[in-house]
């Protein structure tokens, strides 16, 4: 890959990642989709194991990209940035995670 798309995918990976992390806990849930519901197991595994590997795919173009010091490093500061990015969109427009999840709200 080259170091131009690394360099892309790393932010984009740790921000996929934090909002499927979030998106499995229930009040974030709830928050997004309008509901009382909580989500049911199934989904929310699926986004715990959706946000891990999305966050383990930003450490691994981050390790393509530098060496490892500097890509923990790196990696890190993403995920702090992605982090913020998501607690300032769940507190200011929650419902526009839902393209995130997949799903539609029936």
């Amino acid at each position: 890959m080259s170091d131009w798309l690394n360099t892309l995918m790393a932010p984009l990976l740790a921000h996929a990642g934090m909002v499927w992390l979030a998106l499995a806990m229930p009040v974030h849930w709830q928050q997004v989709q309008d509901t009382r519901s909580e989500p049911e197991p199934g989904t929310q595994r699926r986004l715990r194991v959706l946000g891990a590997a999305a966050l383990g795919g930003a450490l691994v173009a981050c390790l393509q990209r530098d060496h490892p010091s500097m890509a923990v490093l790196v990696w890190v500061m993403w995920l702090t940035v992605a982090a913020v990015a998501v607690t300032l969109g769940l507190a200011w427009r929650p419902r526009t995670w839902r393209l995130w999840a997949g799903w539609r709200r029936s």
